[in-house]
């Protein structure tokens, strides 16, 4: 496992989504390469990221951004899930956070 990607499984590992939102979808266990989570579902659309290419994450008190697939000056994607109030923000990098270890854990039993 890299080090941005412990970084990223430990940055993620305190969030837990807010009331209403889509739980987050995990990829098998054992994945750092494609770690899927669920976003909210967007007019019957559920879209899905991999965490293993977010490059950041912004947390306000309406909403929390999750930046991603990007290259030079801005030329990624951004996911934007709505809350509430920040500790739903916290609560959703802890899903994230949670996913992503998830997905870090070796279905061998090996250490990745």
């Amino acid at each position: 496992m890299t080090t941005a990607m412990r970084y990223l499984a430990a940055l993620l590992a305190a969030l837990a989504l807010p009331a209403g939102a889509a739980d987050p979808q995990l990829a098998a266990a054992g994945s750092t390469a494609f770690c899927l989570f669920a976003l909210p579902t967007d007019n019957a659309t559920q879209r899905l990221i991999n965490l293993g290419i977010v490059q950041y994450v912004d947390l306000r008190a309406d909403e929390v951004r999750i930046y991603f697939g990007g290259g030079n000056l801005g030329s990624g994607h951004e996911a934007r899930i709505p809350v509430r109030s920040r500790d739903e923000a916290d609560a959703v990098l802890a899903r994230l956070r949670t996913a992503a270890a998830r997905c870090a854990q070796s279905t061998t039993g090996a250490t990745p």
